[in-house]
């Protein structure tokens, strides 16, 4: 029995190791779309109003995936654990 928790906690620990690894893919996506926002400004500055509600735009939307890992671990560590150890 004891056996059957340590394995369940060990793996939802893992699992929300590997649910938060995907804060890594919204930060890369960001700063490169701010970076072409800024150079694309840099060639065409009367532009600058369509390229950042564009880029905000973007940029919320490529966070989406951050928080949805974000949200993962928290119930894999917060929740899941009581879940699955109520019944054992």
């Amino acid at each position: 029995m004891e056996i059957a928790k340590a394995i369940v906690l060990a793996g939802c620990a893992i699992g929300a190791g590997l649910a938060l690894i995907a804060g890594i893919g919204p930060g890369i996506g960001e700063g490169y779309a701010v970076g072409k926002a800024c150079e694309a400004i840099g060639r065409q500055p009367e532009c600058k109003g369509s390229v950042t509600s564009t880029m905000i735009l973007g940029c919320a939307i490529a966070e989406t995936t951050g928080i949805y890992g974000f949200v993962t671990g928290l119930l894999l560590i917060l929740l899941a654990p009581n879940l699955f150890l109520g019944r054992l």
